[in-house]
């Protein structure tokens, strides 16, 4: 029967075609096939599980933190800064946030939580470094509720994450924000009015239980 032969485009990997048949075969042996040419390369796996990934995070939008004063929803936007979303997702689901204060609290601005040391100099991304900026014209500091990456300078995002209180468009351009308060305002602004000491860290601890991804 005609036989035609076939290379893969940029793969390491060629295929025979025939007019004949699977059940054509007569016997077991020559029916069997070299099944290793048809498994996916680890490079191609990555890839796929990469995709599937960024996929997912697309289409989460929701979270909810925890607090030991009440609980903070937040609308995600990962279609505006999927790097910044990606990374306070895989953080949350990890626990990374779980057990740490709101180390900083200034009255009619913001609160600030999001550092294993509790003092504003620590964090880190999933990535192991800093990240860069995300900034969309679509989403401005110009309301309360705005929760956006806390940094030291451009494209050092770490972990660390504040929710302002007020509109506060000077930090437009210089903190990427990712998410809005879309329920426990009350709980934010019960936060926002704490005693602190005067470096702003509240004299009493508010902790982030837990962060859940919905």
């Amino acid at each position: 029967s005609t036989i035609l032969f076939t290379t893969a485009y940029k793969k390491n990997r060629f295929y025979l075609f025939t007019r004949s048949n699977p059940s054509d075969v007569k016997t077991q042996h020559e029916n069997d096939r070299d099944i290793y040419n048809e498994r996916p390369s680890r490079e191609e796996i990555a890839t796929a599980t990469e995709e599937a990934t960024y996929s997912s995070l697309l289409t989460t939008t929701t979270a909810c933190i925890h607090t030991t004063s009440g609980d903070i929803t937040l609308r995600l936007f990962p279609e505006y800064c999927p790097k910044t979303c990606e990374n306070f997702i895989q953080h949350s689901k990890h626990g990374y946030y779980n057990g740490l204060i709101f180390h900083r609290v200034i009255k009619q601005f913001m609160l600030q939580t999001g550092d294993p040391l509790g003092n504003g100099t620590g964090g880190e991304s999933i990535w192991g470094k800093d990240f860069e900026d995300e900034f969309n014209p679509n989403l401005k500091h110009d309301r309360p509720f705005t929760v956006s990456m806390a940094n030291a300078g451009p494209n050092t995002n770490g972990s660390q994450f504040f929710i302002t209180v007020i509109p506060c468009p000077w930090l437009d351009n210089k903190h990427t924000i990712f998410a809005r308060v879309t329920k426990g305002m009350e709980v934010v602004q019960k936060l926002s009015q704490v005693k602190t000491d005067r470096f702003d860290k509240p004299l009493t601890e508010i902790k982030i239980i837990s962060i859940s991804i919905k």
